[in-house]
C-alpha cells in the first residue's frame, strides 16, 4: 500500500461533503434490504454499517472490571515505588505490594529490579485511549495539524468528520460510533487508480496484531477493537462487491481479492490466512461473501493456466489453500459449472477446469525441459544429475501441495468428494486413446498432467494401503456393474472379447461402491494412463534419440562430399534442424528421468501395484490370499489330488468371470512398473518386494487365465529383470527368493517350461522372431534359480510323469537350437569375407565400398542377436541333458539331437572352421572353443545312451569321425577338459565308430526293403507301424509322434491329429518283425558260406 497521503493529495484526491452524504445515503440504501444477512444489526442502521454497542454497554463494562487488578484504571504499581522516601529499602514496601498484586508474579521483577524515580505522568481517559487506537489502526485523524504518524507513513485528515463533530458540539476524538463515516472517507481519498483493498488490508493487520498482542488498557477496549474488525471487512466486501459505494466504477481487475491472496505474506497489503477466515464467516449469510470467494478461486485457477514452473506459482496454490480451509468455500467451488464439465475438450481439462491449471504444473513441459537441460550436449554427466534434482525436488514440494489440495476437497463431504473424483475420472477417461500404438499428442494431456493425477491419486490410496492388507477385503470387485466412474469399455479384457464383454457389463448391480474402491481403480487407471504413458513416451525417446543420433552421424559423414556453395548451406540448415530435434528429444528425456526416477513418488507406486497384485490374485484364486498365506500347488503329475477350502495350483478351468471381464492393464501395469523400477532405480525394489509377486507370475504363467501371449511374456521380462545382479546382490531383487521359495520350488521350472511352448504361436506376424527373445529370458531365469537342487529333482519328475509335455518342450528346445546354431554359424564366413573384402580390394569405388559395409553392419547385428541367442540355448541344453538325459533319446528325437550335434560339431572342427574368424570376436559373444567345449558336454552327457550312439552313427549327412578325432586334438591342444574328461571322449568317439560299422553291416544284411515296411516320410524301415485315422496313412509311431511335436494336424491332409487317435498295426509289426529276422538269418548263412569258402580256398 501507499499511505504516504499529503494532506495535499488528499484534498486533490477527496470528494466533498454533499457528494460524500450522497453517496452515504445510496449505500444504506443498499444495505437496507439485506442488513440482517450481513451482520444481524438492527432493524434501524443509523449513522453505521453495522450497529455498534451501546455507550452504556461500554460503561457497564467498566462497572464490572476490578480495578485492583486492572492496570489501566489505577496508578502504575511501580509508580507507587517513586512516593516513598528515595532512601527507603524495597525490602519494606514487599508485604504490601505482594499482598496487593498477589495476583501477579511480582516477586521475581521486584528482586531484581530497582525502579528511578520518574515523574507521575497524567493517567489518559479511555476517550482519549480509544482515539488513538483507532487512529493508529486506521492512519486517520482529526486534527489537521497531526498529518504523519512517521516518516515514512502518513496520517489522513478527515476534515468532513472533524466538522460533523464540531456543529454537533461534542468533542473531536475518533470514536467507535463515527468509526463508519471515518473509514468511508478515509477509503474515499484512496486515489482512483487503487483500490480500496490497499488501503482496508493493512488496516485489517493492525486491528489483528491488536487483539492478539498486549494491550496497556483493560479488555474494555476489545469491544471497539471488534467492531474496527467488523466494519474493515464489510469495507472490505463493498470494495470488491461494490465500489461504486466507495465514489469510484467497478474495475475487476483493480478490485479483485486475488491480487491480494497472491501477494507475499510479507507484503502489508497481501491477504492472509486470519483475513480470509473472518471473510468466510460472512459465507452463508451473505451472498456477496460467497461470490467473492468463489470468483477468487476461479481467477486464481485462470491465472495459473498461463503459468509453467518457471513463473511464480507457489503463491496460486498457496493461495488456494488458505481458501479452502472452510468446508463451505469448497462445496460451492465444487458445485460451480466451472469445476469441470463433460463437455470439455481433451485439451481443455488442464486449462479451463478448476483443478486443471493446478495439476497442469510439472517439469515435463517443453519450455522447462530446455531452460534446464539447455545445450544438453556440452552437459556431463554430473550437471545433468544436479538439473534432474532440482526438477525433482520441485516437483515432490508441488506434488504434495496437489495432494494437499486434493484431501481438503475430498474430506471437505461428500459432495465435494463425488465431484473431485468425477473430475479425476474424466481426465482419465477423456485420455483412453494415450496408450493406442501411436497416440497423437496433440488430442491428449500432457505427460505431467496425468503424472500428478497418479502421484495424487497413489497418496489418497496410502492410509488404506498397510502392510497386513487388512482393508483389502474392502474393495469391491464387481465395481465395474456398479455404475463405475472409470469406463473400461474399449480396454482389452484379460480373457474375453469385446462382445461378450459388453453383454457382461450391460447387466448391472444394485448399490455403489464406497470411496476406498472408488480410488483403487481410479489410481489403477492413473499408472495406466498416467505413469504408464510416460513410461512408454520415455522408452519411444531413447528409440528417436538413437535414430537421431545415427542420422546424423550419417550426414555429418556426407559433408566432404559436398562441393557447391549452396548445397552445402542448404545441408547444413538440414543439419542443424536434426540436431534442434535432438537436443529437444533429450532434453525431454532427461526431464521425464528426473520425474519418473523419483525414489519417494515411485516407492508409493510399488507399493500400491502390490496391492493391485494381492487383489488380482484373490479374485483369479476365488480366495482370500494374503502373501502371508500360501497357494497350494498340486504337481501335474499328481494333478487327480484334490484339495480343499484353499487356492491351489493349477487354477479352476473355469475362469471366474470377474476376472476374465477385467481390463488388460490391472496386470499389465502391475507388470510394466515393476519392470521400469528393476531396469532404473532397483534399489527402491528391494523393500518393496513380497511373496505376491512370484505368485502373480507363476499363477498367470502355468495358466490360461491371461489371453495374450505377449502379456504373460511381460511376466518372464518380469523374473528377468528381477534377477540382474543389483549391488551385492548376484542374483538381483527376486532372485533369491525364487531359489529359496517353496511356491516358485514347486511350480516355477513347469510354469517356465509351459509357457516355452506356449510363445511358439503367439498370433502375430512377427512370432517367429519373437518367441526367441522370450526363450532367452526363460533360459535367463532357469540359469538363476538351478543352483537349487530341488528344480532339478522337478525336471526329473516332469520327464518321467508328463512325458507328452516333456517331450514337447525338448522338441521346440532342438528346434531353437537348429534355427539358432545355423543362423549365427552361417554369418561368421560372410562376416569374414566382407571384411576381406573392405580390407584388400582397394579398387572398391565409393558405392560399392558403402554398399558392402551396409551388408557388413546388417551381417554383424544379425550374428550378434543370434549368437546370444546361441549360447544361452547350448547352455540350457547341456543343463537338462546332464539332469536328465533319456527324453533327449527317446525314438522321435534323438535322430534330431544327433544331426545338430554333429551338424555344429563339422562347422566348429570341420574343414570351413577357419572362414569363423573375423575380427574382434569377443564383439559377437562368439567363442568357438568354449562353444566347443559345451558341445562336448552335451556329447558326454547322452553318451550313456546306446539309442544315442546309433543315432550319431546313423547320421549320414553329418556325421564324420574325422570331426571327432579334430575335436580331440583341440580339446588337448588347448586344456578345454581334463585328462579324465578327454579320456571318455575319446572311449565315447570309439563307440561312434564300432556303431557305425553295426549299422552299416545290418543295412547290407538286410538289403532292399519291400515299400509297405518303408516309412512314407523318412523311408526308413519302420518299427511301430500306425495308422493316421483320417489319410488312411501308415507309418512309423516315432515319426508322426516327432511331427505332432511340431504340428498338430495330419501331415498327409492337414486335418487335425492327436497320437492318442493313431491305430496300432500288430499284424504289420509282426510281419515287419519276422521280415527282419529272415533277412539278417539270410545275411547271416550268407556270411557264414562265405567264410567256408574263404577258409577252404
Amino acid at each position: 500500500m501507499d499511505s504516504n497521503h499529503s494532506p495535499a493529495d488528499i484534498s486533490s484526491d477527496a470528494i466533498d461533503k454533499d457528494k460524500m452524504d450522497q453517496i452515504r445515503r445510496r449505500r444504506l440504501e443498499k444495505l437496507g434490504g439485506q442488513s440482517n444477512k450481513i451482520s444481524g444489526r438492527s432493524e434501524e442502521l443509523g449513522s453505521s454499517i453495522l450497529k455498534p454497542f451501546k455507550a452504556s454497554e461500554v460503561s457497564s463494562k467498566k462497572k464490572t472490571i476490578d480495578t485492583s487488578f486492572t492496570p489501566s484504571l489505577v496508578e502504575n504499581p511501580f509508580a507507587k515505588l517513586t512516593k516513598q522516601d528515595a532512601s527507603d529499602s524495597i525490602v519494606r514496601n514487599e508485604p504490601s505490594l505482594f499482598c496487593k498484586f498477589e495476583k501477579y508474579d511480582y516477586e521475581l521483577i521486584f528482586a531484581k529490579i530497582r525502579p528511578k524515580a520518574k515523574k507521575k505522568v497524567p493517567e489518559e481517559t479511555t476517550e482519549v485511549y480509544e482515539n488513538k487506537i483507532l487512529s493508529s489502526i486506521f492512519l486517520i485523524t482529526l486534527d489537521p495539524e497531526k498529518n504523519s504518524k512517521s516518516l515514512s507513513q502518513k496520517m489522513i485528515y478527515l476534515p468532513n468528520l472533524r466538522k460533523d463533530l464540531e456543529d454537533e458540539g461534542v468533542p473531536t476524538l475518533l470514536t467507535h460510533d463515527r468509526l463508519d463515516s471515518a473509514i468511508l472517507e478515509a477509503a474515499s481519498a484512496v486515489p482512483m487508480h487503487k483500490s480500496v483493498l490497499d488501503y482496508l488490508i493493512p488496516c485489517f493487520k493492525r486491528i489483528t496484531k491488536a487483539l492478539n498482542g498486549p494491550r496497556d488498557k483493560s479488555d474494555s477496549m476489545l469491544p471497539i477493537l471488534r467492531e474496527a474488525e467488523r466494519l474493515c471487512i464489510c469495507y472490505c466486501i463493498f470494495a470488491i462487491d461494490e465500489p461504486d459505494l466507495f465514489g469510484r466504477s467497478p474495475n475487476p481487475v483493480r478490485d479483485s481479492l486475488t491480487h491480494y491472496m497472491i501477494l507475499d505474506p510479507s507484503v502489508e497489503e497481501s491477504a492472509d490466512f486470519s483475513f480470509i477466515v473472518k471473510l468466510t464467516a460472512e459465507f452463508e449469510e451473505n451472498e456477496s461473501v460467497k461470490s467473492i470467494l468463489i470468483n477468487t478461486a476461479i481467477d486464481l485457477s485462470r491465472q495459473l493456466s498461463n503459468l509453467t514452473m518457471n513463473d511464480n506459482f507457489k503463491p496460486y496454490i498457496n493461495a488456494l489453500k488458505i481458501l479452502c480451509q472452510d468446508t463451505k468455500v469448497i462445496t460451492a467451488i465444487s458445485q460451480h459449472h466451472s469445476f469441470y464439465s463433460s463437455q470439455e475438450p481433451v485439451r481443455g481439462i488442464e486449462k479451463n477446469t478448476f483443478l486443471g491449471p493446478f495439476f497442469h504444473i510439472s517439469p515435463i513441459q517443453p519450455e522447462i525441459s530446455l531452460q534446464y537441460f539447455s545445450h544438453v550436449k556440452s552437459m556431463n554427466t554430473r550437471m545433468i544429475s544436479t538439473a534432474q534434482e532440482a526438477l525433482r525436488l520441485t516437483s515432490q514440494a508441488h506434488q504434495k501441495d496437489l495432494l494437499d489440495i486434493t484431501y481438503l476437497f475430498v474430506r471437505a463431504n461428500v459432495e465435494s468428494r463425488n465431484r473431485t473424483l468425477d473430475w479425476f475420472a474424466y481426465a482419465l477417461n477423456s485420455n483412453h486413446k494415450r496408450r493406442a500404438l501411436r497416440p497423437d499428442p496433440t488430442t491428449l494431456s500432457t505427460d505431467g498432467f496425468l503424472l500428478n493425477i497418479t502421484v495424487v491419486l497413489d497418496g489418497l490410496c496410502s492410509p488404506f494401503m498397510d502392510v497386513s492388507f487388512s482393508k483389502i477385503d474392502k474393495i469391491d470387485s464387481q465395481y465395474f456393474r456398479r455404475k463405475p466412474r472409470i469406463c473400461i469399455t474399449e480396454e482389452t479384457k484379460l480373457n474375453a472379447d469385446q462382445e461378450s464383454s459388453i453383454n457382461y457389463y450391460n447387466v448391472t448391480l444394485d448399490g455403489s461402491s464406497n470411496f476406498i474402491t472408488d480410488v483403487f481403480f481410479l489410481n489403477m487407471a492413473a499408472h495406466h494412463y498416467g505413469s504408464g504413458g510416460t513410461m512408454s513416451m520415455l522408452k519411444s525417446l531413447d528409440k528417436d534419440i538413437g535414430f537421431l543420433e545415427q542420422k546424423i552421424s550419417q550426414l555429418e559423414q556426407e559433408r566432404d562430399k559436398i562441393s557447391n556453395g549452396h548445397n552445402l548451406s542448404r545441408f547444413e540448415e538440414q543439419l542443424n534442424k536434426f540436431r534442434d530435434v535432438l537436443d529437444k528429444s533429450c532434453s525431454l528425456k532427461y526431464a521425464c528421468e528426473a520425474v519418473l526416477f523419483d525414489r519417494i513418488t515411485q516407492a508409493k507406486s510399488l507399493t500400491f501395484m502390490r496391492y493391485v497384485s494381492v487383489w488380482l490374485l484373490r479374485v483369479a484364486t476365488c480366495s482370500d490370499y494374503t502373501p502371508d498365506k500360501t497357494i497350494v500347488s498340486v504337481p501335474y503329475f499328481l494333478n487327480h489330488r484334490t484339495v480343499f477350502n484353499v487356492s491351489r495350483l493349477p487354477l479352476s478351468s473355469n475362469i471366474p468371470d470377474v476376472f476374465r471381464y477385467l481390463p488388460e492393464y490391472a496386470l499389465e501395469d502391475i507388470v510394466s512398473t515393476f519392470i521400469f523400477m528393476f531396469r532404473n532405480i532397483p534399489d527402491i525394489t528391494i523393500s518393496a518386494i513380497g511373496d505376491e509377486l512370484i505368485v502373480l507370475c507363476v499363477t498367470f504363467l502355468e495358466s490360461d487365465y491371461v489371453k495374450n501371449p505377449y502379456l504373460k511374456a511381460k511376466l518372464v521380462s518380469l523374473l528377468f529383470f528381477g534377477t540382474w545382479p543389483i549391488h551385492h546382490r548376484q542374483k538381483g531383487v527376486i532372485g533369491d527368493a525364487l531359489v529359496g521359495s517353496k511356491f516358485a520350488n514347486d511350480n516355477l521350472l513347469h510354469a517356465l517350461m509351459k509357457f516355452y511352448i506356449d510363445v511358439e504361436l503367439t498370433g502375430a506376424h512377427t512370432q517367429f522372431y519373437d518367441k526367441f527373445n522370450i526363450r532367452y529370458e526363460i533360459f535367463q531365469v532357469i540359469k538363476c534359480i538351478w543352483t537349487n537342487d530341488v528344480y532339478q529333482q522337478h525336471l526329473v519328475q516332469e520327464s518321467k510323469k508328463n512325458i507328452e509335455f516333456f517331450l514337447r518342450f525338448v522338441n521346440l528346445l532342438l528346434n531353437d537350437a537348429t534355427y539358432v546354431l545355423d543362423e549365427a554359424l552361417t554369418k561368421f564366413p560372410k562376416i569374414h569375407d566382407l571384411q576381406n573384402e573392405l580390407r584388400t580390394n582397394l579398387a572398391l569405388n565409393d558405392e560399392q565400398r558403402t554398399a558392402m559395409e551396409e551388408d557388413l553392419r546388417t551381417a554383424e547385428s544379425q550374428a550378434q542377436s543370434y549368437m546370444q541367442l546361441t549360447n544361452e540355448t547350448v547352455c540350457m541344453m547341456k543343463l537338462f541333458t546332464k539332469s536328465v538325459s533319456a527324453p533327449f533319446t527317446m525314438p522321435e528325437i534323438v535322430d534330431r539331437v544327433a544331426a545338430m550335434l554333429n551338424y555344429t560339431l563339422d562347422i566348429l572342427v570341420g574343414p570351413k572352421s577357419t572362414n569363423l574368424k573375423v575380427d574382434d570376436m569377443k564383439k559377437f559373444r562368439f567363442e568357438p572353443r568354449t562353444l566347443l567345449s559345451e558341445f562336448i558336454d552335451i556329447y558326454l552327457n547322452l553318451g550313456v545312451s546306446e539309442e544315442f550312439v546309433h543315432a550319431v552313427a546313423q547320421d549320414g549327412r553329418s556325421y564324420k569321425p574325422a570331426n571327432f578325432e579334430a575335436a580331440s586334438r583341440i580339446l588337448k591342444r588347448y586344456n578345454l577338459k581334463s585328462p579324465d574328461e578327454i579320456a571318455v571322449w575319446d572311449n565315447l568317439r570309439l563307440r561312434f565308430v564300432r556303431a557305425k560299422e553295426e549299422d552299416d553291416q545290418e543295412e547290407d544284411d538286410l538289403g532292399e526293403i519291400p515299400d509297405e515296411f518303408l516309412d512314407p516320410l523318412l523311408a526308413t524301415l519302420m518299427k511301430d507301424p500306425v495308422l493316421l485315422p483320417r489319410s488312411q496313412q501308415v507309418l512309423d509311431r516315432s515319426t508322426i509322434r516327432s511331427h505332432l511335436l511340431s504340428d498338430p494336424n495330419d501331415p498327409f491332409n492337414r486335418q487335425p491329429l492327436k497320437i492318442e487317435e493313431v491305430i496300432e498295426l500288430p499284424d504289420l509289426k509282426a510281419r515287419i518283425t519276422q521280415w527282419k529276422q529272415e533277412a539278417k538269418a539270410k545275411a547271416a548263412r550268407l556270411h557264414s558260406a562265405t567264410s567256408m569258402d574263404v577258409s577252404g580256398g
